[in-house]
């Protein structure tokens, strides 16, 4: 009997077009945001040429889980059209015994440069530095070092970016690509207003790296070995992508979560959960420093009732004048423009900015509570704002620089715990002013 070809429902021919109309990086950008089950699918359909070019361009969490559902000649083909930057940031999702089976299909060339980038540590720039780049040597003529572009250029990160070292491999500066094609052939390289560039060591943090390329508008930046030999480059590509990854990870930090470090829909439920509870149980055992202020304070209370009135006007206040302080702080270090050095600068500023935040809110706040409650409650109530606000102002200011001086993450205690922190402070405040203005 012969067999019937069943045609393909509309919409999987619509989707065909789709993926042969649509640029790679849409169409990456689109399989990082649906379910692991359905993305699997529609990578299936796609050529292997076209497989590669996008894959490049997926999240390493979404790449592993794609590598993990194929056929390991598939997988294979896919991992060593990577570069070598990227297979070790995609060996980073995958473990040991993993590593070393992607490590051991590369031709040794691949593997050696790849086991290389994994050898230095997590957060450095020796892993995500490129070690395809094109030295120039001082010697060359313009001509000869045009011709190695030529002959060699296909092979590397970049070839607008290169450096220039001597017969030891020292790094003696760079030169971008624009300036060579513009000078003499018989020109010698040492000759040219070559770069002064800095330079960094494997060791040194990503996000510095990363922070000086988008400062200097530079195109890449050498990175050196502990000899001062040239090992690698960091290009400005790497380098958003770091940053954009350091910025996500202050956010939700920022918020009181666990960093996910992949793609919203590349993680289950139950690591939402693991990457929120923690928090929120800490968080909560830090609250019962507001519980133990309102028992401490309990016969203040019984005495004017009125005064249970204003304390979530006072601790929302507080806690989010701290909370904005805070932001704006761990902000603004990371993109340097504050240091620990600027410790006092920063206080008094902050001080003097919740002085004014909170006088301003109670010049209103008094006429307002006066008018209903009267003027030792409208009193109350305006002095707490006062010192409420300024404080809250320089305890978030502070905390993310006290936080940055012992080497921890300024955002993992700043909002939430500013905030708790300012709750706890502002009631005794509140109680305290309340006890010597009302004669309690």
């Amino acid at each position: 009997m012969s067999k019937t070809i069943t045609e393909p429902p509309e919409e999987e021919i619509e989707l065909d077009t789709w993926l042969s109309e649509t640029d790679e990086v849409t169409i990456a950008a689109e399989l990082d945001h649906i379910e692991s089950e359905r993305r699997q699918e529609i990578f299936g359909r796609l050529s292997p040429e076209r497989a590669a070019e996008i894959f490049d361009y997926l999240e390493p969490a979404i790449q592993a889980q794609l590598l993990t559902a194929m056929d390991s000649g598939e997988a294979f083909a896919l991992f060593e059209e990577l570069e070598p930057d990227d297979r070790a940031r995609l060996l980073g999702e995958f473990p040991e015994d993993t590593v070393q089976t992607f490590l051991s299909i590369l031709k040794p060339e691949d593997r050696t440069s790849t086991a290389l980038l994994l050898d230095y540590p997590a957060e450095s720039a020796g892993r995500i530095m490129s070690p395809n780049f094109l030295a120039l040597k001082g010697d060359m003529t313009v001509a000869e070092a045009l011709s190695i572009v030529r002959k060699e250029g296909h092979d590397v990160e970049t070839i607008y970016f290169l450096p220039i070292v001597d017969d030891q491999g020292h790094l003696l500066g760079a030169i971008e690509l624009e300036d060579l094609v513009m000078a003499e052939m018989s020109d010698q390289v040492r000759d040219l207003e070559y770069l002064k560039s800095d330079s960094f060591s494997v060791r040194d943090d990503q996000e510095e790296v990363a922070r000086y390329i988008q400062s200097a508008d530079s195109i890449a930046v050498p990175v050196l070995e502990d000899d001062d030999t040239l090992v690698g480059i960091v290009t400005v590509d790497d380098a958003m992508d770091i940053i954009q990854r350091e910025e996500t990870e202050d956010i939700a930090r920022t918020s009181a979560v666990e960093p996910l470090g992949k793609p919203y829909f590349a993680v289950t439920s139950v690591q939402l959960v693991k990457s929120r509870i923690i928090w929120l149980s800490m968080l909560a055992i830090a609250a019962t420093l507001t519980v133990n202020v309102l028992t401490a304070f309990e016969a203040t209370l019984e005495q004017v009732v009125t005064l249970a009135l204003f304390i979530p006007l006072l601790i929302g206040i507080g806690g989010n004048a701290g909370a904005q302080s805070a932001t704006t702080i761990v902000r603004a270090l990371a993109v340097d423009d504050v240091r620990t050095s600027d410790l006092v600068r920063v206080g008094v500023r902050e001080a003097g900015v919740g002085l004014l935040l909170g006088t301003s809110l109670a010049v209103v706040a008094f006429f307002v509570v006066w008018a209903i409650f009267g003027e030792g409650i409208a009193l109350v109530v305006s002095l707490t704002l006062v010192v409420v606000c300024t404080m809250a102002a320089l305890v978030g200011s502070l905390m993310p620089l006290f936080a940055r001086m012992v080497k921890v993450d300024p955002a993992v205690i700043s909002a939430p715990f500013v905030t708790t922190i300012v709750d706890a402070s502002g009631l005794i405040v509140y109680f305290l002013i309340a006890t010597a203005v009302l004669g309690l």
